[in-house]
């Protein structure tokens, strides 16, 4: 079975989904997701942060493998729901209508 994600962070497997490329992939997931759905993720991510951050500090990021660019990806949607599980239990920014973030540019990886 391939797996997403590098062996030692194989416990995140289940959340692989939320391992997306662009900021208005990770932006839409979020929006279309249940804060059920949010704060699982946040729960089983977010004790593994300061874990992943060590270990992404050694990787070069030419030639990087796919396994690792799943895992920066998957922290960077870590930030996308961090605020609405942490501050506004709802998975859009609350009084803001039907507003959106439109990134111009995406990181280079």
């Amino acid at each position: 079975m391939a797996t997403t994600f590098p062996p030692d962070f194989a416990d995140l497997e289940p959340f692989a989904d939320w391992a997306l490329p662009t900021e208005r992939e990770r932006y839409a997931k979020r929006i279309a997701s249940t804060m059920d759905e949010l704060q699982a993720f946040y729960d089983a991510a977010f004790p593994r942060l300061e874990n992943s951050t060590s270990y992404l500090e050694q990787v070069k990021l030419e030639g990087i493998s796919d396994e690792d660019k799943h895992l920066l990806w998957l922290f960077c949607a870590l930030v996308t729901v961090a605020f609405p599980v942490e501050a506004w239990s709802q998975p859009r920014v609350p009084d803001s209508g039907a507003s959106s973030i439109d990134s111009v540019v995406e990181p280079a990886v």
